[in-house]
This record gives structure tokens, sequence and C-alpha cells, in this order.
């Protein structure tokens, strides 16, 4: 099969206002974005916990932690499944320093994506039709021992 082309995300890091909605949502509520973008993505609905408690624990053993890890995983696995251009130093980035701003971008991005129909082109198209075989009936009467009713079918009576 042929590579499909990378595209571009359907709105920029910080185009808010192509959906004020989602960017009050996000700015108000994040943590219930984020829940929505996750579940949307066919991800469990507690993935974002690891954004929200990961930090915390690993500080507590002296270890902190800079980069949010769902957001970082979730943002790189959509850029995937939808073929979207960019690297993991980018997303890294963005969601080191605004990751407010890429839960809006992936939840416009997952909207975007219900919205736009898929067209499938089919050629050659063979129209088959399939008709049940055809049932024979039994007669009425039964037939005599011995006797050869169907081939391959020996009715005996006694």
């Amino acid at each position: 099969m042929a590579a499909q082309p990378l595209t571009e995300w359907s709105s920029g890091l910080f185009d808010c206002f192509e959906d004020v909605a989602t960017c009050c949502y996000g700015f108000w509520c994040c943590p219930c974005l984020a829940i929505t973008v996750s579940e949307r993505f066919g991800e469990s609905r507690c993935l974002p916990l690891c954004d929200i408690c990961t930090p915390a624990i690993t500080t507590c053993c002296g270890m902190p932690l800079l980069v949010p890890p769902a957001v970082l995983s979730l943002r790189a696995a959509m850029r995937n499944r939808y073929g979207i251009k960019g690297s993991i130093c980018k997303d890294i980035a963005a969601a080191c320093f605004c990751d407010t701003c890429v839960w809006c971008q992936m939840h416009r991005e997952l909207k975007h994506r219900k919205q736009t129909p898929t067209v499938i082109v089919m050629q050659n198209q063979v129209n088959v039709q399939m008709q049940p075989a055809p049932a024979m009936m039994i007669p009425g009467y039964p037939p005599q021992a011995g006797f050869v009713n169907q081939p391959g079918v020996f009715v005996m009576s006694s």
C-alpha cells in the first residue's frame, strides 16, 4: 500500500479562538477536558490522572518529572493515528510549556475528525446476488420401504 501523505493539525496550538467553547472548557476545567479527550480517542478515562498524580509522586521520591506523560503519549498517538506532521521533540515542548493548549488542540482535532466525512471510491464493483438454495418438498405420503426418495437418502420403515 502507498503511504498516506502527512497532514497538519486542523488547528494550531494557540488557535483557541477558533473554538471558544473548547477554550473555555480547557481553561476552567482542564482535567475534565483531558478526560473527555482521552475517552473520545478510545483510551481510559483515568489516563489524565497520570498527569495529575505522577509529578507529585516522583517529586516525593526526589525525581521531579517535567513532562506530563498522558498528554505527551496521547498527542503522539493522535499524530500517529491521523498521520499528522510533527516530532516527539515538538510534542515534549508543547506538553511541557502549555499542556492546556495541547488538550484543547487535541479536542479540536477530534471534533474536526468526527465532522469530516470519509469518502470511499470503489471501482470495478461486481454485483452478486445470492439467492438461497431451493428447498425440496417432501411428499405428503410416506414412501415405500427401501425406496430411494432423494439421491443418497434411503427411507426405511418397519
